[in-house]
């Protein structure tokens, strides 16, 4: 089994943390987490596919091990989240690679496919949306705060960062709570508690309405340059519905969809399955 590096690089005065595996002149994968998580997230998967694969798993700032500046010193938006990783990619080599992209890792990553489509060999995509109708009600309270950016509805959001509504996001829909491993939540709970990083989440929420308003060019982006497309979907996710799946069909449609009968975090109940699925789709 290849072992896993953890590394930083210093991006632009911004530290981020990353896990490494595989051989350097492998093809290369890069895995993008979400909110609230890290790249803990994909401690399950690395080791399922690093024997093929070069992959590489950063840390967002203001996330996990990498770097949380200060708001005043860094604006959390997610065009900066993307400058940095393109940084990113660039000081580590990662001239071309196979995108994994998993809710804000979405955002993100469609960011450096539009800035640099001759990068990205391939997109895998697990509930990790583009499309308007593949959003759940649940961001109905997110949405109030877009259109009246007010205390009011700020504070409403500070529920969405408490402990409890992230072990709901682990365990809801999910067939036996009992099989998601608790470290995952434990652990994205203890970042979240760090001071300042509620404020940081809640710019985050604001923010988001910005990647609603790009869904239209990252789905031109689809159309002109037809990436190979894998969505692995757990199917029961609260936000990110499966229509947002089906709709990468009507712009790629050579696109793969899957369904898991799990939640938002696939990978804590059915990592070997998405394994397999990358896996024999790369290869394809």
């Amino acid at each position: 089994m290849s072992s896993i590096a953890n590394r930083y690089a210093d991006v632009n005065g911004v530290k981020v943390f990353y896990r490494e595996a595989g051989r350097s002149d492998a093809p290369k994968l890069l895995l993008l987490h979400g909110f609230p998580s890290s790249s803990h997230m994909f401690r399950d998967l690395i080791p399922l596919l690093a024997e093929r694969f070069h992959i590489v798993a950063p840390d967002l700032p203001g996330f996990g091990k990498s770097d949380m500046p200060g708001r005043d010193t860094f604006t959390y938006t997610f065009d900066n989240i993307a400058d940095v990783i393109e940084r990113f990619t660039e000081q580590i080599g990662f001239d071309r690679f196979a995108l994994y992209v998993f809710d804000y890792g979405a955002p993100t990553g469609f960011r450096l496919a539009l800035r640099h489509p001759e990068r990205i060999a391939a997109i895998i995509s697990q509930n990790g949306n583009a499309y308007e109708e593949g959003l759940s009600d649940g961001w109905n309270p997110i949405r109030a705060y877009w259109q009246d950016p007010s205390d009011a509805n700020r504070e409403a959001l500070r529920v969405m960062l408490t402990h409890e509504t992230t072990v709901w996001q682990y365990t809801h829909g999910v067939q036996d709570s009992a099989s998601v491993s608790p470290d995952g939540y434990s652990l994205d709970a203890f970042y979240l508690s760090r001071p300042g990083a509620d404020e940081i989440q809640l710019d985050l929420f604001g923010d988001y309405r910005n990647n609603v308003a790009l869904y239209p060019a990252f789905q031109q982006y689809f159309r002109s340059h037809q990436p190979p497309l894998l969505a692995v979907w757990g199917k029961n996710d609260p936000f990110f519905l499966p229509a947002g799946a089906e709709a990468f069909r009507r712009d790629i449609p050579s696109a793969e969809v899957r369904f898991l009968d799990t939640g938002h975090f696939a990978l804590e109940t059915h990592a070997a399955e998405v394994a397999a699925a990358i896996s024999g789709f790369l290869v394809r």
